[in-house]
């Protein structure tokens, strides 16, 4: 939106609309009646930017409304609008100032108005960071669960989807982080030894010796692999043999409970899947993965 006319009508009933580019909005003073009649009336008679496509009308930062305009078409620096649709009416338009908040960002629009309480039957108006406006209409955040092991702590799953989440075109994500803790899985058992994938901070002092299965030990140990299927796969090529195992994969562990969720998986490796609610990442997922499986679960979410 921005670079081409925003067509008017249904917008006033979309939940998680935002504007972007957020140039696009025009943040307006305004004095005079704040009815729907009076406000598509001042629209249809003023001059407007070729890019703009929301207008914000206020008055000294307290009362606000925000109306939607679909320009006559054309390159000309000003032009006039053809329709207006009305989006928030002062009951239930609310302003935000909160400089931390990148108002190019939807997640982040998301998160500011969860923050200050905003419904899904409200409108926000948010001056966000470098004194920079923009809108979300009818706020209602997609909820999505990440479940990983930990330690390390905070999980790497996790920190790559908040660093997705800053920068992706995706709709307004909440998220909600859902731990399996490995320290908890060992200590469902008693063995002489403990072999987990790798060195983890955390997991140095379990109550018996700690080795690593990345690490290839010479000798083999009657211990008790904390591990999951590709893990039992190594130890059995290092091996020849399948010790006891207490299951540590995400996707083996986590129930689908109807909320949409991330985890990841080592039996994946180039390809991400999508199982009802749950999309499942490779173990090594990088941030393109993670984009993409995070898009697949939101625009399924839409169509549930």
């Amino acid at each position: 939106m921005g670079g081409k006319v925003l067509s008017v009508g249904g917008l006033k009933d979309r939940t998680n609309f935002v504007p972007l580019p957020y140039r696009c909005v025009s943040f307006q003073p305004y004095a005079g009646e704040m009815s729907e009649t009076a406000i598509v009336a001042r629209l249809l008679n003023r001059e407007l930017y070729r890019r703009t496509d929301i207008v914000v009308l206020h008055e000294e930062h307290r009362r606000m409304a925000v109306a939607a305009v679909q320009r006559m078409d054309g390159e000309q620096l000003f032009t006039r609008a053809e329709k207006v649709e009305v989006l928030a009416l002062p009951q239930n338009c609310v302003f935000i100032k909160d400089p931390e908040t990148d108002p190019a960002n939807p997640s982040a629009l998301g998160r500011a108005a969860k923050k200050h309480g905003i419904s899904a039957e409200q409108t926000a108006v948010v001056m966000g960071m470098f004194d920079h406006v923009n809108v979300i209409h009818r706020p209602d955040p997609l909820l999505v669960r990440v479940v990983e092991v930990t330690p390390p702590t905070p999980p790497k799953l996790y920190h790559m989807v908040q660093h997705v989440l800053s920068y992706a075109d995706l709709p307004p994500i909440e998220l909600q982080l859902e731990t399996i803790d490995l320290r908890d899985l060992c200590g469902k058992v008693k063995p002489e030894a403990f072999l987990v994938p790798c060195r983890s901070g955390g997991l140095d002092d379990l109550g018996a010796p700690v080795f690593f299965l990345d690490e290839r030990p010479k000798q083999r140990r009657d211990w008790t692999l904390i591990g999951c299927e590709r893990s039992l796969q190594f130890h059995l090529h290092y091996y020849g043999d399948e010790p006891p195992r207490v299951e540590m994969c995400p996707r083996r562990l986590t129930a689908d409970n109807g909320v949409p969720t991330l985890l990841k998986c080592c039996l994946l490796e180039f390809d991400i899947e999508q199982e009802a609610n749950i999309g499942v990442v490779p173990w090594g997922a990088d941030l393109g993965m993670v984009e993409a499986a995070l898009r697949r679960i939101s625009e399924g979410a839409a169509y549930a």
